[in-house]
């Protein structure tokens, strides 16, 4: 750190000359000295100093810029003792660090005249009677100025450094937060637009305090777009995403003794978040390198005809056929998360990268064996992490739900058997070499999408995306599990469990709710309640009245204040129905 005006006047060069504070807030200040180490010194003088300027003008006003340390023989105040007060004062419009003035032999209206004019001033004014090298004072302080910027850039440079690393790692959340934690040495929380908490590393601190009522203080806390302080929680935050697709925010809760080394910090975690994010961390195995390959291009065909999308498909093993049916298996796990189950299921993904990828190479060696056995063909290969594409060849309609069924059971039975393991050469192996059955790590049930049947290749591919849409959001759906979806079995609460995560819909949620939300966050609660009620009757506020119990006087004021918080018409019927669905995202948030 910066030396402070205390510091310098405990160096050997200053305190062999004896200094006297006569100025700027020191209690004694008025009726006589007080030593360069005293606990009863000015709050000035911790105050850092920048550097150190030495100068005979009395006008240097002009010269400095914030944070400097005065030193003058203050001869030309000798001249002019009246214009001590006036010089002093500019000083501190200047917002300098503190003066120091050399009073050698018999200077006594010098000396009484800056008596006179530090009583009235904040800023530091030290006088010595006995001769000092200036020389001396300057290089011993540059000396340790000069060092604090180098350790300054070390510092930051083992910051870079150390998140480098982790973006090539692509490390996981929880660890990226845990390295600015244990960098800044204080705890570190990451939020989602919804105030929900993804990440955090205590650094002792007992988590129960840590969080305690964290939605209603993060909501009562600004998100201002770059980093500050802000809020009555007065936390250091960094918002995390890519300018405009910001998704969440780093918040330091706590003071820090090294602000700026904190918020560099934070600053390059939250960059790793989001380059990690952004980052591919799926290695397909090299024999799924051209079915992936092929299943790209054909979703993506710029150019590509039909007749040479056929082709290049029958020479990967896909027959011509007279019907093309896109599906799209998605691993389970996700959907069955607990609370924060996006950021959790990343999280468990980083830590070990692999696990996903044997996982998928299991489904495609199974699903292979299936479709073999069956009269159709498929191209097959991961599309993303946690999903599986596949276009299914079959010579006949009626052929359909009959081999979809035949899929979903293989892969029922998979997630089923715990004791064996499918291996890279088809086979299975026993669980442990010592013959005995053991627990293994669950398998991850998958959800099937299943999209509308093509004559065309081509259109079959482009109708991947519909049936990853159907697939994520049946993943999310509870209740008796079916054993494949289609579109027509997915409805918009469906659809809003699957978008719940998106920045976009959550800014949606906030902007639509802010004003109820705010309001149970300082303590005015029922809001929500009556919002949910309303909505649910339909907007029917007779009838709200008669199974609410309540005159329709003080109901039709509560609904007041309601449109009141919301800034909307809630007679409105589009309104309602925006209210409703930002209302059931909110309520989703749990799942």
């Amino acid at each position: 750190m910066l030396p402070t005006l205390r510091t310098i006047l405990a160096l050997p060069v200053l305190r062999a000359a004896a200094p006297q504070i006569l100025g700027g807030g020191v209690p004694d200040a008025a009726t006589g000295s007080a030593a360069a180490g005293s606990a009863d010194g000015a709050a000035g003088l911790d105050a850092p100093v920048r550097w150190v300027h030495v100068s005979e003008l009395l006008d240097i006003s002009g010269l400095l810029s914030g944070g400097e340390l005065v030193l003058t023989t203050g001869l030309e105040l000798e001249k002019e003792p009246e214009a001590t007060a006036s010089f002093i004062r500019s000083l501190e419009e200047s917002s300098a660090a503190g003066l120091i003035v050399e009073l050698v032999g018999e200077r006594s209206r010098s000396l009484a005249a800056l008596q006179a004019a530090a009583k009235s001033c904040t800023l530091p004014v030290i006088v010595v009677q006995r001769r000092v090298r200036f020389v001396d004072v300057t290089e011993v302080v540059h000396r340790m100025i000069v060092a604090d910027q180098l350790e300054r850039v070390e510092r930051a440079r083992d910051v870079h450094e150390a998140f480098t690393v982790l973006s090539l790692e692509s490390a996981g959340t929880e660890r990226v937060v845990e390295q600015a934690a244990g960098m800044i040495g204080e705890p570190v929380v990451l939020e989602d637009l919804s105030h929900l908490v993804l990440a955090y590393s205590a650094q002792g601190l007992a988590a129960t305090e840590l969080l305690h009522d964290w939605e209603r203080r993060s909501r009562t806390t600004p998100s201002p777009a770059r980093t500050v302080r802000t809020g009555p929680e007065n936390w250091l935050q960094v918002p995390v995403g890519i300018r405009e697709q910001l998704w969440g925010r780093l918040v330091l809760p706590a003071a820090s003794e090294d602000e700026e080394t904190a918020a560099m910090v934070l600053e390059r975690a939250a960059q790793t978040l989001a380059i990690n994010r952004l980052a591919e961390r799926d290695r397909r195995e090299l024999s799924q390198q051209a079915q992936a390959g092929l299943l790209n291009a054909l979703r993506q065909p710029r150019g590509l005809s039909e007749a040479e999308a056929l082709a290049r498909a029958g020479a990967l093993g896909l027959k011509r056929s007279p019907l093309y049916v896109p599906i799209v298996f998605r691993a389970g796990l996700a959907a069955q998360a607990v609370p924060q189950a996006a950021a959790a299921a990343e999280a468990t993904q980083s830590r070990d990268p692999l696990a996903g990828q044997q996982e998928e190479r299991a489904l495609l060696e199974q699903l292979a064996r299936v479709v073999k056995s069956t009269a159709g063909s498929a191209l097959t290969a991961s599309i993303q992490s946690g999903s599986v594409g596949m276009i299914l060849a079959l010579p006949a309609k009626q052929l359909e739900d009959a081999t979809l069924q035949r899929l979903a059971d293989a892969l029922a039975m998979q997630a089923g058997d715990g004791g064996t393991r499918t291996a890279s050469d088809g086979g299975t192996h026993p669980a442990d070499e010592g013959g005995v059955r053991r627990a293994g790590p669950a398998t991850p049930g998958w959800t099937i999408g299943v999209g509308r049947p093509r004559g065309s290749l081509l259109e079959a591919a482009a109708g991947i995306d519909e049936a990853a849409h159907v697939a994520e959001t049946a993943a999310t759906l509870r209740g008796t599990r079916k054993p494949f979806y289609r579109a027509t079995d997915v409805r918009l609460r469906g659809l809003l469990a699957l978008l719940r995560n998106d920045p976009r819909v959550q800014q949606f949620v906030e902007s639509e709710l802010a004003g109820v939300l705010h309001a149970d966050a300082q303590g005015r609660g029922g809001q929500l309640e009556l919002l949910g009620q309303y909505l649910d009757s339909g907007g029917n506020k007779a009838a709200l009245a008669r199974s609410g119990y309540l005159s329709r006087p003080t109901l039709y004021a509560r609904l007041a204040r309601l449109e009141e918080l919301l800034a909307v018409d809630l007679d409105d019927a589009e309104s309602r129905t925006s209210l409703h669905v930002a209302l059931l995202l909110h309520r989703l948030r749990a799942l």
